[in-house]
């Protein structure tokens, strides 16, 4: 009898655990594909009607759209992500996992679709005209510092949601990786030296009207690099938002040459904080020194620094962002559970 009911409670317990993990499947993959649709709406409402370049494959199909503008950015989308993936594939095996295939290939698919739904005609399709999407009521052709930063919001998101959820949509990442292979290139400097590529074609198609079919450039097209290089800012930024969250802790390393008792007290009794002392020399002095490890909030920041510039003139402060606290007087720390679905 008491075999059977254990029995039973392991069965249950395993249905529970099963259902869990296809729950945190299917919000995982929900979130994956949503934020894809958020990078193809930027993309649709933001960016491509405006001849806006934020570097990336979707960059190249703007430019290469407008040249050949009965291909859209989209389509250019799945050209340059299938070769780039089949490339890498190649070059380095099955590096990527199947979260970024599906994401790499459903996001151009989806920016079609939505491209195809907005505008009226074939004809608008191919113009990209910001006047007729959806009726005119988002035509932004006189406030593109708005257009920027909306692309850049949105499409920072969506990005942010992909690759929080172990995925990326492919693109100039997989171009670094070759750089960095067999060029030496840091990987940091192979995505901005890709992306700078886009961008500077951007301003030789626009700017200059290099391929356009009449060869003149688009009014004050030069402008469009900048407004390219603000989307450009403003999503890597959102992206580093969502991917780590707002600063609100402060983490400092107060280093002295002697022990003071008074900073001691301020951050035990006035700030109610605990804190951790490091033994330390100093490289050229050889002299034992005292560091303050110490995490704060941001409105304690400043009396913090004021107290150590009274305790000890010469200490040698350093303050950087905390981005996630745990323990007494902060967050909770993260059950196994949350862990899995981050």
């Amino acid at each position: 009898m008491e075999t059977e009911k254990k029995s039973k409670r392991k069965k249950l317990i395993l249905s529970l655990k099963e259902k869990r993990f296809t729950m945190r499947w299917l919000v995982t993959w929900i979130l994956i594909i949503f934020g894809c649709s958020l990078v193809a709406a930027g993309f649709v409402f933001f960016i491509n009607p405006y001849k806006i370049v934020p570097g990336g494959v979707y960059g190249a199909g703007v430019v290469l759209h407008n040249i050949f503008p009965s291909i859209q950015v989209g389509t250019f989308g799945y050209m340059f992500d299938a070769f780039l993936l089949s490339l890498s594939f190649i070059l380095f095996g099955p590096r990527f996992s199947i979260r970024t295939v599906i994401a790499a290939m459903i996001t151009p698919g989806i920016m079609n679709i939505i491209s195809s739904a907005v505008y009226p005609t074939k004809e608008a399709l191919q113009a990209l005209d910001p006047a007729q999407i959806l009726g005119g009521v988002l035509d932004l052709s006189q406030h593109l510092i708005l257009a920027s930063i909306m692309g850049g919001v949105v499409i920072g998101v969506g990005v942010g949601l992909v690759v929080r959820h172990q995925a990326t949509t492919g693109g100039t990442d997989i171009v670094a990786m070759i750089l960095q292979k067999y060029c030496h290139i840091k990987f940091s400097n192979g995505v901005l030296l890709a992306d700078s590529i886009v961008v500077l074609s951007g301003l030789a198609v626009f700017g200059f009207g290099l391929g356009l079919m009449d060869g003149e450039p688009v009014k004050e097209g030069w402008l469009l690099s900048l407004y390219s290089l603000i989307t450009i800012y403003i999503s890597s930024r959102v992206l580093a938002y969502v991917l780590d969250g707002a600063s609100y802790d402060k983490l400092l390393f107060i280093i002295s040459e002697k022990h003071n008792e008074d900073l001691r007290q301020f951050i035990l009794e006035k700030l109610g904080r605990g804190a951790t002392y490091i033994k330390s020399s100093g490289m050229y002095t050889n002299q034992d020194k005292e560091m303050i490890f110490l995490v704060v909030s941001r409105k304690e920041l400043v009396p913090v620094q004021r107290i150590v510039r009274q305790c000890d003139p010469k200490a040698f402060l350093v303050v950087t962002d905390a981005y996630d606290t745990y323990g007494e007087g902060f967050k909770p720390m993260p059950t196994n559970e949350d862990l899995a679905n981050l």
